[in-house]
């Protein structure tokens, strides 16, 4: 794989298009130890040797942030109206996006990387990977509700903002009660599902009674929403986290 010298630099944050292509001209930049002063020269990121000002620029391809989405923020890499996710990453690349969508008001974690290839991994409906939620239900489901999770809920047809998905039986999900408080008719949930349909898990609640008042996605498959983050702030994934979401086998 190659790249445009300019591109490099900007992709390796050291500035914009603009000051990368300014920085080539002035001599700045050498591949391989010989002065480049054209933009559009490629360069090879694994076996090249990228200086700024005799310091090596090394490559990085992919990069992988954990965010703590806020209320109120869309997930997708652009939009000229709204605030987005990608708005909240303070990188120079351009090509980040997020791995799968939370509506605009749910929080929680969310993976924003340039991976491709990771992304169609953990969103292929034939890996069934997880996504854990916690919720603040109006109502309280009972026992025929976590039966009716368990076993696969029935859901209507709804309008969506592309036009109307049609009704579905959801894959078997767990639904667990972890407090209520039946003078305000109202209780803590989690909830955890297989599949990623439109307003699925509010759905899902509505079908069985209750109404979502919050909700914050706290896993996917094995990565973990880290506590420490507020809404809004982001981390690099971990040696760790990464090798633990890159190592989920396929289910057929």
């Amino acid at each position: 794989m190659t790249v445009r010298l300019d591109k490099y630099l900007t992709d390796m944050q050291a500035g914009t298009r603009s000051q990368a292509k300014e920085m080539i001209r002035r001599g700045r930049i050498t591949v391989n130890g010989s002065a480049c002063k054209k933009p559009e020269t490629k360069v090879a990121p694994e076996t090249d040797v990228v200086c700024l000002d005799g310091q090596r620029l090394r490559y990085v391809r992919f990069e992988y942030y954990m965010l703590n989405k806020p209320a109120g923020v869309i997930t997708a890499s652009t939009d000229a109206r709204e605030k987005t996710v990608s708005d909240l990453i303070a990188s120079a690349r351009k090509d980040l996006f997020p791995v799968g969508r939370l509506d605009r008001d749910t929080e929680g974690l969310l993976l924003i990387t340039n991976d491709g290839e990771l992304t169609h991994h953990l969103l292929s409906p034939k890996r069934k990977v997880s996504k854990t939620y916690e919720a603040i239900l109006k109502g309280i489901p009972g026992p025929e509700a976590v039966k009716a999770f368990r076993e696969g809920l029935s859901l209507e047809a709804v309008r969506n903002g592309t036009g109307t998905e049609e009704g579905f039986i959801c894959k078997p999900a767990e639904l667990v009660i972890l407090d209520f408080d039946t003078e305000r008719d109202e209780s803590v949930v989690r909830i955890t599902v297989t599949e990623g349909k439109y307003h699925q898990v509010k759905r899902m609640a509505a079908a069985v009674g209750c109404e979502v008042r919050y909700l914050r996605r706290i896993a996917m498959g094995p990565l973990r929403l880290d506590e420490k983050l507020k809404p809004g702030e982001y981390r690099e994934l971990t040696a760790e986290e990464l090798a633990a979401v890159c190592d989920m086998e396929e289910v057929n």
